[in-house]
């Protein structure tokens, strides 16, 4: 019997005893090849002992001062190497707990900025439909997972979205990949004329789409436009990389593949690869600046805000990546799992798409690929497929609703960094033979 409210609650769960790089070990011994890093999380994979270390000279030294009496060196430290690395002016970084705090800090501080500027009455908050960022109420609103937003809606602050940037859903044949993204990003232009530009905050969206459509990547120019519409209101770009950024792309920031650069930018997962729970919004010198020369504190914070051993195990995460060569790592290893996808799944009946970009790749399943139907959502094909992976002994990231929040089955695949191709193949053939067991149990 468990005491625990497990996510499931008519589950029951293998117990993680421990970790060896990308592999998983439950209590009985058997291994899973984690192809997600959990959550797109674990990128340096389990055990890796130069995190580990660091973890442990902090707890020597402190484990936590609270943030509104004390800073420490590792969080100043953190927060210099980010910004050093950051592209544009996002010279400050809030540190917090996870991507949900992240997101909800730079909805507070968009909010704060414009209250500092003497611009009160912006108020509005424009998301997309299928993104999603985080759970706490602020964050549920901007997001646009139908499905996660429904029982919560009479709690919900209000909020606006526009349709995703996803081609393969939802770009016309005769439409090209260019034409598609000024359409869908003129969207933005259109909502914020409809509010009145003089209300709207912020524009909140996810450089790749992860969780709710499975590693959708925008079409060339979609973001350049749409820093030019915010450019022209006045409206802060609020970019969400709790999940593609800090390297999972092959480039540290996942903006930069766009040429882009964001007035606040939210990350976690990766930046602490799960060693400590850990998230940070960064933002620009010039909202920094509104709040320093205004009212001179943000109206906000956290109990374990700039924890120091979480500062500490991020920022040894952080000098990994960048000393071991993990971006060119990604990169490559990115590359040899779009072949080796594209190889096992790319003629199969029942995927319509894989897409991604570095080592954040999904899977589209469908009906029939000619018209790109849908299985039946009753079917829950996405969870048979993530039973039959835990079976062989694989941790994949599935989801439903990928169309619209009903409709629709993925497959989210995100594994460490350290990744190598033995292990690629591996990753591939099991994913292969959980997909084929899980349809024949649905068809």
């Amino acid at each position: 019997m468990t005491h625990v409210l497990h996510r499931h609650t008519r589950w029951d769960l293998p117990r993680a005893a421990g970790g060896e790089g990308i592999y998983i070990i439950d209590d009985t011994g058997k291994r899973y090849l984690d192809a997600s890093g959990g959550a797109a999380v674990s990128c340096l994979g389990h055990g890796h002992p130069r995190v580990i270390d660091a973890i442990k000279r902090q707890a020597d030294q402190i484990a936590f001062a609270h943030s509104g009496f004390f800073t420490s060196a590792a969080a100043e430290e953190l927060a210099a190497h980010l910004s050093d690395r950051a592209p544009g002016n996002l010279d400050y970084v809030y540190l917090v707990s996870g991507g949900s705090e992240a997101v909800e800090a730079a909805i507070k501080l968009a909010r704060q900025y414009f209250v500092e500027k003497g611009q009160p009455q912006r108020r509005h908050l424009i998301g997309r439909w299928q993104s999603y960022h985080g759970n706490t109420l602020g964050a549920l609103s901007t997001g646009g997972n139908r499905w996660r937003r429904e029982q919560f809606a009479p709690l919900l602050v209000e909020s606006h979205h526009i349709a995703p940037c996803f081609p393969y859903r939802f770009r016309a044949d005769d439409e090209s990949e260019e034409d598609y993204g000024l359409r869908v990003a003129d969207e933005l232009e259109t909502k914020i004329q409809e509010l009145g530009p003089e209300t709207v905050i912020a524009f909140v969206a996810e450089p790749v789409v992860g969780a709710t459509s499975g590693a959708v990547p925008p079409v060339p120019g979609y973001f350049r436009r749409v820093r030019e519409i915010c450019d022209r209101h006045g409206v802060l770009l609020i970019l969400d990389e709790v999940m593609c950024g800090m390297g999972r792309t092959g480039s540290l920031f996942a903006c930069e593949q766009d040429d882009v650069v964001p007035d606040l930018l939210c990350m976690a997962k990766g930046l602490g690869a799960g060693y400590q729970p850990i998230g940070a919004v960064m933002l620009s010198a010039a909202i920094y600046d509104a709040i320093r020369d205004g009212s001179g504190m943000f109206q906000h914070g956290h109990t374990y805000m700039g924890h120091p051993i979480a500062c500490a195990a991020a920022l040894a995460v952080q000098h990994a990546i960048e000393e071991e060569g993990l971006l060119e790592q990604v990169r490559d290893m990115g590359a040899e799992l779009s072949d080796r996808l594209t190889e096992r799944l790319g003629n199969h009946r029942h995927i319509g798409d894989i897409r991604g970009r570095g080592l954040f790749m999904g899977v589209e399943l469908v009906q029939d690929r000619a018209s790109k139907e849908p299985f039946d959502p009753d079917a829950k094909l996405h969870l048979k497929i993530k039973q039959e992976a835990m079976a062989r002994g694989l941790i994949c990231y599935p989801g439903g609703g990928t169309i619209d929040g009903q409709r629709g089955d993925h497959i989210l695949l995100a594994p460490p960094f350290i990744i190598q191709r033995p292990e690629v193949a591996e990753l591939v053939d099991r994913l292969g033979a959980s997909i084929d067991a899980a349809i024949a149990a649905v068809s």
